[in-house]
């Protein structure tokens, strides 16, 4: 089982958000999928009771239940696994990036989240694992921000991921009805770069 952390030490960066995508985005390829939520706000686990479809499995623990959880999903046949970790809590996301095979670090293109990047890319470097950022919430043109956004990023030695998260409707209406972006809108441009985020994740996760 593959087994990917979203983490941020910020709130409202969109990890929720990330986490569900990917997870649905590797439902549809034939991947089942479970979501481990850490998050006591338990946002994920809110989405999955709204949810119609089968997959993909949303499973809400306390952090001393991440080990246990993995081991049972992957025994219960999971292929991917997407751990939905809480802000503002250092040994909870410590302890899922140990657990993972690569962090994914959703990253508004701002002063602000972009100086919180160090203490998770010390995490990171604790854990021994790798890690790249996903900007989230990007506004439209704003090129010329990303570009010193991502400079100010290598000072961390942080990379980010090719895709980007931008700022669409699209994503608050699906999720508001148990939904994926690519399952409201399927030819949506959401959709488009949800599947672009995921083609990207699962060639890192091949090497």
């Amino acid at each position: 089982m593959q087994t990917v952390v979203i983490v941020s030490q910020k709130g409202g960066t969109g990890k929720t958000t990330i986490a569900i995508h990917l997870a649905v985005a590797a439902e549809q390829a034939g991947m089942p999928t479970v979501i481990i939520d850490l998050d006591p706000q338990a946002s994920a686990a809110a989405w999955r009771d709204l949810r119609e479809a089968e997959g993909p499995a949303v499973e809400s623990v306390q952090p001393a239940r991440l080990a246990a959880t993995l081991k049972a999903a992957a025994g219960a046949g999971a292929k991917f696994a997407l751990i939905d970790t809480p802000a503002r809590s250092e040994n909870a996301a410590l302890e899922a990036i140990r657990a993972a095979d690569i962090a994914l670090i959703p990253c508004r293109p701002g002063f602000f989240d972009t100086a919180a990047m160090s203490f998770t890319a010390n995490l990171l470097k604790l854990a021994g694992k790798p890690g790249f950022v996903v900007f989230s919430q990007v506004p439209q043109r704003s090129e010329s921000l990303l570009a010193e956004v991502t400079e100010a990023l290598q000072t961390y030695g942080l990379t980010p991921a090719p895709a980007h998260i931008h700022l669409r409707a699209a994503y608050t209406h699906a999720v508001t009805g148990g939904q994926a972006a690519q399952e409201y809108e399927p030819k949506s441009k959401a959709a488009a770069e949800i599947s672009e985020l995921f083609q990207w994740l699962k060639k890192k996760l091949a090497k």
